[in-house]
């Protein structure tokens, strides 16, 4: 089975290189320190910083392999790549929803960089999918547990 493709800006795939460098170069340096001097306590069977610092490794490690995955199967979404006519991953898209009569901002990404708190949402969220493909002038809907949500798109940037 292959590899999922993953989509990300040039932005999204800054950060994942760096969370990599970091993990790789500070943490897992920190981690055996912390390996090392739980040792020197002696006793490891019933070391609980011993334990510890060994289910940290253990994250950092798998976190390590994960986003060297990312990392190898990345597809880079350039702002030229980003067409304004309709909704696509990199657009940002102005939105009115039609219920409460409000506007918001979201810019498509892909999942890995999602993140909702910065308005960023996953081209694979029921609203992204809803969106994409989608031009100024467009009324998507979306459902949602409580019912549907409509959204008016009034612009599309890159």
């Amino acid at each position: 089975m292959a590899d999922k493709e993953v989509l990300l800006t040039p932005e999204g795939l800054q950060k994942l290189e760096e969370e990599l460098e970091h993990l790789k170069s500070v943490k897992r340096r920190e981690v055996a320190e912390r390996i090392k001097l739980a040792i020197s306590y002696g006793d490891i069977s019933e070391n609980s910083e011993y334990e510890d610092a060994k289910n940290e490794q253990a994250f950092i490690e798998g976190r390590i392999m994960t986003l060297e995955k990312m990392l190898r199967n990345a597809r880079i979404i350039q702002d030229n790549d980003v067409n304004t006519d309709v909704v696509s991953i990199g657009s940002t898209v102005r939105l009115r929803d039609i219920e409460f009569d409000e506007e918001v901002e979201y810019t498509i990404v892909g999942s890995a960089e999602a993140d909702p708190a910065s308005n960023k949402i996953s081209n694979e969220s029921p609203v992204g999918r809803a969106l994409l493909g989608k031009s100024i002038g467009s009324v998507v809907e979306v459902a949602v547990p409580a019912g549907t949500i409509q959204f008016k798109i009034l612009s599309i940037k890159r």
